[in-house]
């Protein structure tokens, strides 16, 4: 077979040769213990040295989709966890009336950014923004990083997501001059600000720009330390029938334009979603050079 390329691999016809051999020498085997027995003998991994596990069990799927291979039964739904537990992702972790916070920005000083890595930190995290952001919050997919921004007391002000890139951006990928092949190469040195809440209590000028450039100082290094790489622009898209995107200009973000309309699942180019405004943040000064290495 021509080699095809899935989940970033070119994959041979001895790599899908191997696929089968697996399968077939090990029928007890789940999905789960493939794709880790996988990585192991492929040593994918990313640049922080873990197994790509995840970016594995994709490839099967995909493989398994073709009819290139045919997997064992799943034996769990392939839903995620806060789908699968609604009480997780709204556990009662504050209040529901937190006292209000209406002062200037000194008053708040120093604050910090946490990144909620832990499980509980996690959890919190997620009952937050799916309580309060307007769009709720069912977990990111891929590499992410996750605050949460504290005052000076320790109070919890605001929760930003930041995960995957969008696939494709017209008025971003002209700002960027990639081609196709380079955005394929290097679409994960892009993040993605999927969600930013300032929790409804909290009522401070100024807050919500000061809070974006403490993320966009050191997102980079949060990456490269959780996943072997680090970032060099960061995206986010803003709903212009709900918010101007004053904050992200403050906080030195570029606006580039609008998108299409359509969204992330819009195979047939008939799914409408509401038109946002796009806007990016180089976070090195060579971000293009770096973006568009052949």
């Amino acid at each position: 077979m021509a080699p095809i390329r899935l989940q970033g691999r070119m994959i041979s016809g001895d790599d899908l040769a191997l696929v089968r051999a697996l399968i077939a020498e090990h029928p007890g085997w789940h999905r789960t213990a493939l794709s880790r027995h996988l990585c192991q003998l492929w040593d994918w991994r990313n640049g922080a040295g873990r197994i790509k596990d995840m970016a594995a069990r994709t490839l099967l799927l995909k493989l398994h989709a073709r009819g290139l291979i045919e997997l064992p039964r799943a034996q769990t739904r392939t839903a995620r966890p806060c789908a699968l537990a609604p009480a997780l992702s709204q556990p009662e972790l504050l209040p529901g009336e937190s006292p209000p916070i209406e002062c200037s920005l000194q008053v708040l000083q120093p604050m910090r950014l946490e990144l909620a890595h832990s499980p509980a930190l996690r959890r919190q995290h997620r009952a937050l923004l799916a309580q309060y952001h307007y769009r709720g919050f069912n977990g990111a997919v891929g590499e992410n990083v996750h605050y949460l921004a504290r005052d000076r007391q320790g109070r919890i002000l605001a929760a930003m997501v930041f995960g995957a890139a969008a696939w494709k951006v017209a008025v971003r990928d002209a700002f960027i001059g990639w081609s196709g092949q380079q955005r394929q190469q290097h679409l994960g040195a892009i993040a993605n600000q999927q969600r930013f809440l300032i929790l409804p209590w909290v009522r401070v000028p100024h807050l919500a720009s000061h809070l974006l450039a403490l993320a966009t100082e050191r997102l980079s290094d949060d990456w490269q330390a959780r996943y072997g790489h680090p970032v060099w622009l960061v995206e986010t898209f803003v709903e212009v029938e709900r918010f101007a995107g004053t904050a992200y200009r403050a906080a030195g973000w570029l606006e580039l334009g609008l998108t299409t309309g359509r969204t992330r699942q819009d195979r047939e180019r008939t799914l409408q979603s509401p038109r946002k405004s796009v806007w990016v943040r180089p976070l090195h000064p060579a971000f293009r050079q770096r973006l568009t290495l052949p």
